[in-house]
């Protein structure tokens, strides 16, 4: 047995030197005094996120919200994804995994206050995780919260406030710390699944832990927790009006059904316009013949119907609802969890545990079949197929070759997916540690080893070269898609594959004790010092540039970061307390930094406390920032009004899509940030409980892309373009060839260039009452928005709260005012329920970053769509409810959105179909049941 010890011991120390010495100090296994006073004191104290220091007294100067694995758990919500996005401080910027469109396809992140992900901390075990591996945007770092085990949490702290002073960047908005079990023993195991009333989603889950040895007792303790999630995919076809189809016009809205000639869009069976070619021997640059209209290729087949009187598309086409047949709401995804963590006493007061994670979340998504014609990184939209091939002989495809034209041609490839995806992430993560108290010091040191790697397969991306030469040589049968072999569908539409890394490696070591007597009591002292290495390697998926509609995005960087900090708790008075921290920070590739902090918390009576802060943090640049980096990406984009004139706002000056392409700068600094708190708690009675927190943080060397709209000013004033940047036009316009073309890209990188100010308020009541048998646990958690305004470099106030600003951010989902939930809970017996509703504020269809005034509206007449040009507000209720039959067994079950509420209608976002994915995903899932049962031993 002492042999066991002793080996065990040996691990351990692998973890710290200050292990030797108390390995060496430490009392023999039979030597176990009683515990000392000071002992005592140490098991009533807990280490609250955002300090450094034990305390009694969990509430600090800055607002802490804890969530328990009970409460998750009665929630009905079964990933750290739905649990912290959940949050009321979470807001625009914030990533839902239902957006498989964007850069991060197949991810999900935090953004506290509506800063992005890039300002939100996220700690597991309060330690660093690495980044997932795709950059939101191109251009943002973040955690992804897919890969992160649930089922092994103890609980989960959300820091509110700035905390720079002790963890250094990006702690901007706040700390999202999940804090997973130190131990446990027993064993347990839950079989669920769930189901949509209206289809599709259907979800099964399976956890287990095990665990056995006590660490007191044994001197040891090991478990092993395990998960398992398939979710099936939700399909757009098993959704009614208006989530289910791109023709609103019924309701006063847009028609962007497909199929469309005027749109670059083109049906399964094809739609041809005779022409010519503007350059000779170019297969882009057809143009239509004088008085030509469109016809079908093929004669329109199932799924489609022949369209003769749009005044849009003079001629006919087969209008085609790709939406209807081949569009998703929630992508098909698995998840794979292990955690594993064993501890074990090297002595009294000394600790050592290994903990190891790995993670596997699959995404797979389906898609409308590939356009033929695009913008990037060529432009198709004008493309034709000629008369004759190679050999002399007429063109089969192309219906007016006998006449010697050209073909101008929209067409969807039939069997392809324009951008599905196939996104498995894996989160190897190691974490090893000692704790423990020498010489009147609690420490804690600990090594991180954290590696992902994302395997990425995008398929339906036409390869351009292989594109124009099926043309030119007839190998691509148009008029019969089915008779095209394998071999030159491959060939047309390679698997595009990739392999993205991150790393994070990490040493640190914190310590803390009490220093002397204060008139409050004793003086507390944290210190601790960190070092880490970060990586990222994303390389281009088209790195070439030979496949059509996938620009340039690839984010590689490397670096070292050294830090210390300190923080003192001085007790002033029995009433009142003083917290003081600060933070150096040095990084291999821009240098230092310093955040200090400062907070108070008084109590003058029992029932009442007053707490604030303020502090300085920083955001370090990501790699895609000042790497080496460069990323592309689209927005829907309307020329302005004197342009479209010029063209006789004719079908070349509508909405269309304009890539933004960004390059790093190595010389970009990082953003700096200053915030302040200040709140009141408020206990009346032992039962109820209530706090309110002013919020306040103002941002300034915002790190973005060079202006765009200064570069597109530019550009149609006929102006030099700021330094840097440049833009990349269409083809000429057909109808006006001597007129300015449209801009298809405009490139910019980026400057540390706006300001931001952001000020709100979160309120959280709770109350526990308990009436003979029964218990009412009740609370209420809400954040309102003041003010979130970005003032742009040329002095611009762009004030995005209650709008869907910032527009071109993540998925675009806007800026709520209030977001809240407010959950009851009745225990009786064996039985516990739990009703929760959660309330988000409605949001003016206006994006003060993109165009003043309504930015949705119809384009036939201008008005706004809808009339008030606004998303409603999002109500909905979930029931969750379990039942014990002994103390082995018990059954659990929930109805999510149980009132079945729709989401409201939203044109303007381009995340999803005409409702907005962030804040209204369960309102599109419908009415969702689930049913499950838990085993213990």
């Amino acid at each position: 047995m002492k042999r066991n010890k002793l080996a065990l011991a040996l691990a351990g120390l692998l973890f710290s030197p200050v292990g030797i010495v108390l390995a060496q100090t430490a009392p023999p296994a039979d030597q176990n005094p009683p515990p000392s006073e000071q002992q005592a004191k140490q098991l009533q104290t807990i280490t609250v996120t955002g300090s450094a220091l034990p305390r009694v007294d969990v509430e600090t100067p800055s607002p802490v919200t804890v969530i328990t694995a009970q409460q998750i758990e009665r929630s009905g919500l079964k990933t750290v994804t739905d649990v912290v996005r959940a949050i009321s401080a979470d807001n625009s910027g914030s990533i839902p995994t239902a957006f498989t469109a964007g850069f991060a396809a197949g991810s999900a992140g935090v953004a506290l206050r509506g800063l992005t992900v890039n300002s939100t901390l996220v700690l597991v075990d309060g330690r660093r995780s690495a980044a997932y591996a795709l950059a939101d945007d191109g251009q943002r770092s973040f955690v992804d919260l897919n890969t992160i085990p649930v089922n092994a949490i103890e609980r989960i702290d959300v820091l509110k406030d700035g905390a720079s002073s002790l963890y250094g960047a990006d702690a901007i908005a706040g700390v999202v710390n999940i804090i997973l079990k130190p131990s446990y023993k027993g064993g347990e195991a839950t079989a669920e699944i769930g189901t949509s009333q209206h289809g599709g989603g259907t979800t099964k889950r399976f956890t287990g832990l095990l665990g056995g040895g006590d660490l007191q007792k044994d001197g040891h303790n090991a478990y092993l927790s395990v998960e398992y999630q398939k979710d099936d995919p939700i399909k757009v076809k098993d959704r009614g009006f208006p989530y289910n189809t791109a023709d609103l016009t019924s309701i006063g809205g847009n028609n962007l059904t497909g199929g469309q000639p005027s749109q670059n869009s083109g049906s399964i069976y094809g739609t041809v316009t005779p022409g010519t070619l503007a350059r000779p021997g170019d297969l882009t640059s057809g143009i239509p013949l004088d008085g030509a209209v469109s016809q079908p290729l093929n004669a329109c087949g199932p799924g489609t119907n022949l369209v003769t009187n749009d005044p849009a598309n003079p001629g006919s086409y087969c209008a085609q609802n790709f939406a209807k047949q081949y569009g998703q709401i929630a992508p098909e995804q698995e998840r794979l969890g292990v955690y594993g963590r064993f501890t074990v006493k090297l002595g009294d007061d000394t600790k050592a545990y290994l903990g190891v994670s790995y993670y596997q979340n699959e995404v797979q998504t389906q898609a409308a079949p590939t356009q033929i014609q695009s913008t990037t990184p060529r432009n198709t939209t004008s493309i034709a197929l000629p008369p004759t091939l190679p050999d002399g002989s007429l063109n089969p495809n192309n219906p007016f070759a006998a006449q010697g034209q050209y073909a101008l041609i929209n067409y969807a490839f039939p069997g392809t997916q324009f951008g599905a995806l196939d996104n498995t992430n894996h989160n190897l993560r190691v974490q090893g540690g000692v704790t423990g108290r020498a010489w009147g010091w609690d420490y804690d040191t600990a090594v991180v080893l954290n590696h992902t790697w994302l395997d990425i397969n995008n398929y339906g991306f036409l390869n351009y070269n292989q594109l124009i030469s099926d043309i030119t040589n007839g190998t691509y049968n148009f008029i019969n898609p089915s008779a095209n072999s394998r071999a030159v569908m491959d060939a047309l539409t390679p698997t595009l594959s990739k392999k993205s890394t991150t790393d994070l490696y990490s040493y640190d070591f914190r310590a803390s004790r009490e220093l002397w007597d204060m008139p409050g009591g004793p003086m507390g002292l944290g210190v601790g010092v960190d070092w880490r290495y970060e990586k990222q390697h994303d390389p281009d998926l088209n790195p070439d540039l030979a496949a059509q509609g996938l620009g340039i995005a690839h984010t590689i960087g490397r670096r070292n970061v050294e830090g210390a900090y300190a923080e003192l708790l001085m007790p002033l008075l029995q009433s009142l307390e003083m917290d003081l921290s600060a933070r150096f920070d040095h990084y291999s590739d821009f240098g230092n930094n310093v955040s200090p902090k400062v907070g108070f918390k008084w109590k003058p009576i029992d029932m009442l406390a007053l707490r604030g802060t303020f502090s300085k943090g920083f955001r370090a640049p990501s790699f895609a920032e000042n790497g080496s980096s460069a990323a592309e990406g689209f927005t829907t984009y309307t020329p302005p009004a004197d342009f479209q004139a010029a063209h006789g706002n004719n079908g070349y000056v509508q909405p269309y899509p304009l890539a933004f392409l960004t390059s790093a700068n190595p010389n970009v600094r990082p953003e700096k940030s200053k915030s302040y708190t200040f709140g009141i708690v408020l206990q009346p009675w032992q039962q109820v409980s209530l706090s309110l927190d002013y919020y306040n943080i103002k941002k300034t060397g915002v790190i973005s892309q060079q202006d765009p709209s200064s570069v597109l000013a530019a550009y149609y004033a006929g102006e030099p373009l700021p330094n840097g940047s440049y833009i990349i036009a269409d083809n000429p316009d057909p109808q006006f060839p001597n007129a300015l073309a449209r801009p298809v890209v405009v490139s910019a990188p980026y400057v540390n260039q706006n300001q931001l100010a952001t000020q709100g308020l979160d309120a959280d009541l709770r109350g526990d009452f308990k009436f003979n048998s029964v218990e009412w646990i009740s609370e209420i958690t809400a954040t309102q928005i003041f003010e979130w305004n970005l003032t742009t470099e040329d002095g611009t106030v762009q004030r995005f709260v209650g709008t869907h600003g910032p527009y071109v951010v993540s998925s675009g989902a806007g800026t709520p005012r209030t977001r809240g939930s407010w959950a009851n809970t009745l225990l009786w017996n064996k039985l516990t329920v739990t009703g929760t509703l959660y309330y988000t504020s409605g949001l003016s269809l206006t994006a003060p970053d993109i165009t003043d005034g309504c930015f949705s509206t119809n384009t036939n007449t201008g008005a706004p769509f809808p009339a008030d040009c606004r998303m409603s507000s999002i109500t909905t209720f979930d029931l969750t409810g379990s039942y014990d039959f002994n103390d082995h067994v018990s059954i659990f079950g929930s109805i999510l959105n149980a009132f079945d509420r729709k989401p409201p209608l939203d044109p303007l976002n381009y995340a999803a179909l005409n409702y907005n994915p962030t804040y209204g995903y369960s309102g599109i899932v419908g009415r969702f049941f689930n049913l499950g049962v838990k085993v213990k031993m």
